[in-house]
């Protein structure tokens, strides 16, 4: 699989594992990355100290490129990226914020930059602020969601026709088949976040794993857009959530409900009721925790397939 994203990248597959908070650390970064992916190291759950841990394991690991995931809503960003360019991490990919902050900085330290973005509008300012790849996030993802409520399969389209600069497809990808499609629609490559979030890698914890592999259609659901939109599990804590919303709660009542450590009580301590439990969508379709080395060898050897059996049409 070559094309300008693998050649841009230095990988050989179009695959990024997306940089999930709580999930996405060193190991299992390194992972994907010895596999022929991208692995991106999580920082949104990470200070400053533990994040240049992370990194100069995943350079010890590796000798393949990887790159950092940094939302830029978090407060100590300036730290995060200082960190980012001291240990000359080569790719980084940014969310939740104005990429035309950070962007030039990054570049004249000669690092690709990628902006994670939900719109076309947001897709052609990231790309006039001069970021080198764009992934369009459908409304299907885990994790901080656009509030268009866009799905995969319309948004990849209308971006690539808003864009010059490799696009990525993100949100309700999790087998070969659906990169193949993503593709077919404009897309030259893929991030995927909810299938490795329940690899034996990922940082998360195993109750939350079983949890995902348990879960159907309609078991996620779209919320707190008034804060920042996130895909949850249906749960004891999303119970409280809607019936704040069902009392007319204020922005700042739901800020205090979700409080501070939240999403780390859910998915690193393995709380299932309290806890905030972020997946995408396609978690209704995963059915088994295994080592990102397979997922990685399915997802291309289900991409060749299904590209034959289409090609045989």
């Amino acid at each position: 699989m070559y094309n300008r994203l693998t050649k841009l990248l230095g990988i050989r597959y179009p695959i990024i594992q997306a940089g999930m908070v709580w999930n996405s650390g060193w190991k299992l970064a390194s992972a994907v990355s010895n596999s022929g992916g991208l692995g991106l190291i999580g920082s949104g759950s990470m200070n400053p100290e533990i994040l240049q841990e992370h990194i100069v394991k995943c350079q010890k690991a590796t000798q393949f490129p990887f790159g950092v995931n940094v939302p830029l809503l978090y407060s100590k960003i300036e730290q995060q990226m200082d960190v980012i360019i001291q240990n000359n991490v080569p790719i980084v990919f940014t969310s939740a914020g104005n990429p035309s902050i950070w962007t030039d900085t990054l570049k004249q330290k000669g690092i690709i930059v990628a902006h994670v973005v939900s719109s076309v509008k947001f897709a052609q300012k990231a790309q006039n602020s001069g970021v080198d790849i764009i992934v369009a996030e459908g409304f299907e993802a885990g994790g901080h969601n656009g509030r268009e409520e866009t799905t995969t399969m319309v948004l990849i389209p209308i971006v690539k026709k808003a864009i010059h600069i490799p696009l990525i497809a993100a949100g309700g990808i999790g087998s070969g088949s659906a990169m193949l499609a993503a593709m077919a629609l404009g897309a030259e490559g893929v991030q995927i976040g909810s299938r490795f979030a329940i690899t034996h890698e990922s940082s998360s914890h195993l109750k939350f794993k079983h949890k995902v592999v348990d879960l159907m259609d309609g078991d996620t659901v779209l919320t707190l857009k008034e804060l920042a939109p996130v895909r949850l599990i249906k749960n004891a804590f999303y119970n409280d959530v809607l019936s704040a919303y069902q009392k007319g709660a204020s922005k700042e009542e739901l800020a205090r409900l979700l409080g501070k450590g939240r999403a780390k009580l859910g998915m690193f301590e393995g709380d299932l009721d309290q806890g905030e439990l972020e997946i995408g969508q396609v978690s209704a379709q995963l059915d088994s925790i295994k080592s990102a080395w397979k997922l990685m060898d399915e997802l291309v050897r289900e991409f060749n397939k299904t590209f034959r059996s289409l090609k045989s049409m």
